[in-house]
């Protein structure tokens, strides 16, 4: 089996959280399209280290998720049952 290499991040801020970098301050919970792109197929919340979203934005995420599915926005399943 072949090793992978390690991918080393850029310590000159090149990888800084999407929202900070459009300068985003609140997540908007109608806009399905971010948050669909930030949650796994059976509907989980991606972790950040894998979205790559800083914590305070993180938190802004969850809520805006939340919102999201108690107005019926985001299914609280999978994609697979939208269907």
């Amino acid at each position: 089996m072949e090793q992978q290499e390690a991918v080393k991040k850029p310590r000159d801020g090149a990888t800084r959280c999407r929202f900070c970098r459009d300068r985003i301050r609140e997540i908007d919970y109608k806009d399905v399209h971010i948050l669909g792109r930030l949650v796994s197929a059976q509907g989980k919340m991606f972790a950040r280290r894998r979205s790559g979203t800083c914590s305070p934005h993180q938190r802004s995420l969850q809520r805006a998720i939340k919102r999201a599915r108690f107005l019926g926005l985001v299914t609280h399943t999978g994609r697979h049952l939208q269907d």
